[in-house]
């Protein structure tokens, strides 16, 4: 069994959700909404550290038709970040569609389940069973 993280990146906020490869189902953990690039990181670490996940998932957004834009490039810089700071091998994550099945809880603060999705999706379409 293993621990697996997940993130939801943004520029004003980080999504994280956990989940296990025995039981494959994710959870939302929490929402990183520090304001410099060193305290999301410093926040990250002490998750890593308190979780010892065995890797990373990263969602990764495009435009429907599957065209990067700037947020791709970010989340891609996001997930080298992880994986070369902390040393967790990181895999990204299609979630084009993940946002859809959240825009309804318009007000919330859904970026931890946002995350949920993603790893969600990570167990159901990339881990093996």
């Amino acid at each position: 069994m293993e621990t697996v993280l997940a993130f939801d990146f943004g520029l004003k906020r980080i999504g994280v959700a956990v989940g296990n490869t025995l039981i494959k189902q994710a959870q939302p953990l929490t929402v990183i909404a520090a304001a410099t690039n060193d305290a999301k990181f410093s926040a990250i670490d002490a998750l890593i550290k308190e979780w010892q996940p065995a890797r990373c998932i990263v969602g990764l957004p495009s435009h429907p038709d599957g065209a990067e834009h700037e947020m791709t490039v970010r989340c891609r810089r996001f997930a080298n970040q992880l994986n070369g700071r902390f040393g967790v091998a990181t895999v990204l994550v299609d979630e084009r569609y993940s946002s859809a099945v959240i825009s309804q809880r318009r007000g919330e603060v859904i970026d931890a389940q946002a995350a949920a999705i993603i790893l969600q999706q990570y167990f159901n379409d990339y881990a093996e069973s």
